[in-house]
C-alpha cells in the first residue's frame, strides 16, 4: 500500500488523453473518485490518506481539467462516457464510485448507463439537473486549472427544467450512499431527498458543511465513507 500518487495518462479510443491519478493498495479494491466543477483529482487528496489502505484509488482529472486535455465540447454525458472509457482502458469492470458535485453527476450518470459495473456508489451534495438558474460570471484574470469554456457548457446543461435525468435514477442497482452538505450548502435538501427516494438503495446522510463537504470537514466525510463502505 502506498499513499504516494502515481500519475498515468490513459488515451481513449477517440485519442483523448484522461490523466489519473492512482494511489492506496494494489491488491484492494479499485475506487474511482471524480472532482467537482474547475477542480481536479488532488481535491481528494486530504481524504485520500485515509482511503488509501483500504482501496486501490484512481483519482481522475476530468475532460477540461487538470491534467487531462482541454479540448470540448463539454458535457455531462461527454464526461461519463470519458469515465466509462478510461475505465475499460484501465482494465477495471467492478469498482466504487465517488464523485462530488459535477463528479457526482457524472457518476449518477455513469452508474445509470452502466449499472452492473457499480458496486458501491458515493455522491456528495449534489443532484441531477433540475431547474436552478445558476449566473455565469465573468472569468478571472490570470490562468486557471481548468477550461474556462466548461463552465458555461455544465451551467447551461445543469438548469434542466424538464428533469429528463430523474427517471433514469431508479435504474441505479449500486447501494448509494448521498452525502448533503445541510443549510450551508446551496443544494437544497428537498431535492436530495427526492434522490434518496428514486434510487432503489440509498442512505442519506447530512454533514453541515457546506457544498465542499469533504474540505471542509474531511474527517467526519471519511468516517461517514469508511463506516459505509467497509464490512
Amino acid at each position: 500500500m502506498t499513499t504516494e500518487v502515481a500519475h498515468q495518462d490513459v488515451r481513449l479510443p477517440d485519442g483523448t488523453r484522461i490523466a489519473v491519478h492512482r494511489s492506496g493498495d494494489p491488491e484492494k479494491p479499485p475506487l474511482v473518485l471524480l472532482h467537482a466543477l474547475g477542480e481536479n483529482a488532488t481535491s481528494w487528496d486530504a481524504v485520500g490518506e485515509r482511503l488509501a489502505p483500504h482501496f486501490s484509488l484512481f483519482a481522475i482529472d476530468l475532460r477540461g481539467h487538470g491534467a487531462s486535455e482541454w479540448t470540448g465540447p463539454y458535457s455531462h454525458e461527454g464526461m461519463r462516457d470519458d469515465v466509462l472509457a478510461a475505465l475499460d482502458v484501465l482494465g477495471l469492470r467492478d469498482v466504487g464510485l465517488i464523485g462530488h458535485s459535477l463528479g457526482g453527476v457524472v457518476a449518477l450518470f455513469a452508474a445509470m448507463e452502466q449499472p452492473d459495473r457499480v458496486t458501491r456508489l458515493v455522491v456528495e451534495d449534489v443532484v441531477p439537473p433540475f431547474p436552478f438558474e445558476r449566473p455565469i460570471r465573468d472569468r478571472p484574470d490570470g490562468p486557471l486549472p481548468f477550461d474556462w469554456d466548461v463552465l458555461p457548457a455544465i451551467f447551461t446543461e445543469a438548469n434542466d427544467p424538464d428533469r429528463r435525468w430523474w427517471p433514469h435514477l431508479r435504474r441505479i442497482t449500486a447501494p448509494t450512499l448521498l452525502i448533503g452538505g445541510g443549510p450551508p450548502s446551496h443544494v437544497p435538501a428537498e431535492e436530495l431527498a427526492e434522490v434518496a427516494r428514486l434510487i432503489p438503495d440509498c442512505t442519506l446522510v447530512t454533514i453541515p458543511a457546506g457544498h465542499h463537504v469533504h474540505a471542509a470537514e474531511p474527517e467526519a466525510f471519511t468516517d461517514a465513507l469508511l463506516g459505509w463502505l467497509l464490512p
